[in-house]
């Protein structure tokens, strides 16, 4: 007897896992790119002196995060796509269903703080260059795991 596909089945926007990777990079390069322009927005009008370290600052959390937390949690992320059953997979797969409403927590917190904040934007430029930072730098793994795929692909290893 032949079953018939879920009705949600149907509808899912199934991808081959190139595509999901592809689509982690981009939201990750994506929102990094965004935070760290609100937080160039913000320094605008911030004397050098200040600015400097400020910026000094942003760029050393950054490194800190991208290294103690972005490169880790991307290189899980790609092999947990990497590990995923069947050849493709709902393009919403591209991060863990688990950290979808910690995503949602990050984007309320971060809306909360750049409209409601009491914190002067200049300081809070430091957090959004630390974080974008870590999250521009992680999204490049991403990419480079597509460019290692696709290189194996054109030696015909896949």
């Amino acid at each position: 007897m032949k079953s018939k596909p879920h009705l949600l089945g149907k509808y899912k926007p199934a991808v081959l896992k190139k595509w999901l990777l592809l689509s982690a990079g981009l939201v990750w390069f994506g929102v990094g790119v965004m935070l760290i322009s609100f937080a160039s927005q913000w320094l605008k009008p911030v004397q050098i002196s200040s600015l400097i370290l400020l910026v000094f600052s942003g760029i050393l959390l950054a490194a800190a995060i991208y290294f103690f937390g972005f490169s880790r949690l991307a290189d899980k992320n790609i092999e947990r796509i990497r590990t995923l059953g069947g050849e493709k997979n709902c393009l919403f797969a591209f991060q863990a269903w688990t950290s979808y409403p910690l995503v949602a927590v990050m984007i309320s917190m971060g809306i909360y703080l750049r409209v409601y904040s009491p914190i002067p934007k200049p300081l809070l430029a430091v957090m959004y260059l630390g974080i974008g930072g870590g999250l521009f730098s992680a999204s490049l793994h991403y990419f480079r795991k597509i460019i290692q795929l696709h290189l194996v692909q054109l030696a015909g290893g896949g």
